[in-house]
């Protein structure tokens, strides 16, 4: 009697650590994965990779194998980020050790999800499609938990990115609309919205950008969603033509991205696309140029500040590969593996600079000709109806269109008069003598002795066409 009873105090004790054991390495996988869903979403790197070399040691502490693995799963991320795919699969195999005979059904899905994403970096749709695929499959197994409702709305977004690339457009809607039924958030509305955009339906679109708008008030939404959402609504009022609006959400999401001073804030670079695309729409050169510029600046302050965080990561991770009491020498390789991971990355970065800054000098410069030549057209036929309706302002604004023409002139003739340079100004715009004369209300004849005088007075050979002579002053 008393051994059937010391058998059961030791069977309840034993279920007791067991189920301590267990809320511990749950508690383990929540904060992991928030925390480093958190710092990714606003690409704080650095700050990520610093999480995951505090948790490594954590799981090497509890003697907890997944949690090692979930590490080595988030450098894999970090990885496909950064575009160093090769890294990623080397970190992914890892993981796979740790996470493939886990009891728990949810890193399996985890793992697969993550994976999916990969393939899907590489353009790989039907091998994303397979991994989400069986993402689902272990996730319908796992244990019900705000992780796994999270991960499943996720998977369901996910497919619809995927079914979308493919061109499989009625799937890809169905689960966009699922992942959002499950999760309701103002970034799920926002991507069914996304969905409705690429496929060029506003009107649909317009329902899903109000309900993220209402969510991301009513929530508590991170500044890196606020933005996305601000990106969402802008590029929602491009498509309709509401002009108004699109400047006001995306100056919205400028205003969220100095205030949070981050060295990376998801989507501003596009934010300033969208900008210079509004105000070439709105005609104005001047501004489209700006944000163009902002844009072409942006991009490369990226690659700049993704590179340094990158940089001090590895002198952080070197310091970290001291050995200390509580680090198990078995766990060392991954510590150097980390280290590695940053240095690839910054190496992978330094490329990218080199040849993402060539690439953008052409871009920039191939954008702000057009930009030129589109706030030029603008203003030579503002300037030309001026000259038709003889107006006193069109030699004014002429000089802004031509500013060197009329200095030139004044060298060649400093006595010219304002009535002449007007007439020289109306040459150059290769109007004939009879439209000058229309628009000016005289005769023909007197336009053609005015022709005579500015020869004389600019001493154009006669043998010289006139509007060949203007077209050789440059403006």
């Amino acid at each position: 009697m008393i051994c059937v009873v010391s058998i059961g105090l030791l069977l309840y004790m034993i279920s007791c650590n067991t189920n301590s054991q267990d809320k511990e390495r749950d508690a383990f996988d929540v904060t992991l994965i928030n925390k480093s869903s958190d710092l990714q979403l606003s690409g704080e790197y650095e700050a990520l990779i610093k999480l995951n070399v505090e948790y490594l040691k954590k799981a090497a502490k509890m003697r907890y194998k997944e949690g090692i693995g979930l590490c080595y799963l988030n450098m894999a991320e970090v990885n496909v980020s950064a575009g160093n795919y090769e890294k990623a699969l080397l970190f992914f195999n890892k993981a796979e050790k740790d996470l493939k005979n886990s009891e728990n059904a949810f890193h399996k899905a985890a793992f697969y999800d993550d994976y999916s994403q990969y393939y899907s970096h590489l353009k790989l749709y039907d091998k994303a499609i397979e991994c989400n695929t069986k993402a689902f499959f272990y996730l319908k197994e796992a244990k019900y938990s705000e992780l796994k409702k999270k991960l499943f709305s996720r998977l369901y977004i996910n497919k619809g990115i995927y079914f979308t690339f493919k061109g499989w457009y009625g799937t890809a809607l169905k689960s966009f609309l699922k992942g959002n039924d499950l999760e309701n958030s103002a970034y799920s509305n926002c991507m069914v919205a996304q969905y409705y955009l690429f496929r060029h339906q506003p009107d649909s679109a317009g329902m899903y950008i109000a309900k993220s708008e209402e969510k991301m008030f009513s929530q508590k939404t991170s500044d890196a969603e606020s933005l996305w959402v601000y990106y969402t609504m802008g590029y929602y009022y491009n498509e309709i033509n509401n002009n108004d609006e699109a400047e006001k959400a995306l100056k919205k999401a400028l205003e969220i991205n100095i205030k949070t001073r981050r060295t990376y804030s998801s989507h501003i670079n596009n934010v300033y696309k969208s900008l210079a695309e509004l105000y070439k729409k709105k005609d104005d050169g001047g501004k489209a140029y700006y944000y163009l510029k902002k844009y072409m600046e942006e991009e490369g302050r990226l690659d700049v500040a993704r590179l340094n965080t990158m940089n001090k990561a590895t002198e952080q991770f070197i310091s970290e590969m001291k050995p200390e009491s509580d680090w198990h020498r078995s766990d060392l390789p991954l510590a150097i593996a980390l280290s590695i991971t940053a240095l690839t990355i910054s190496g992978i970065y330094v490329k990218k600079v080199i040849r993402s800054q060539r690439l953008k000098k052409k871009a920039l410069k191939d954008e702000t000709e057009e930009l030129k030549n589109h706030v030029k057209i603008k203003m030579l036929k503002e300037v030309t109806e001026l000259a038709k309706k003889n107006d006193s302002s069109f030699l004014m604004k002429f000089k802004e269109l031509y500013p060197d023409f009329i200095n030139t002139l004044l060298k060649i003739n400093p006595d010219l008069e304002s009535s002449e340079l007007t007439f020289c100004a109306m040459l150059k715009l290769h109007f004939s003598s009879k439209e000058i004369a229309d628009y000016t209300f005289v005769q023909h004849k007197s336009v053609q002795q005015k022709k005579y005088r500015i020869r004389k007075r600019l001493n154009i050979p006669g043998e010289e066409d006139i509007y060949d002579f203007f077209d050789k002053i440059s403006g």
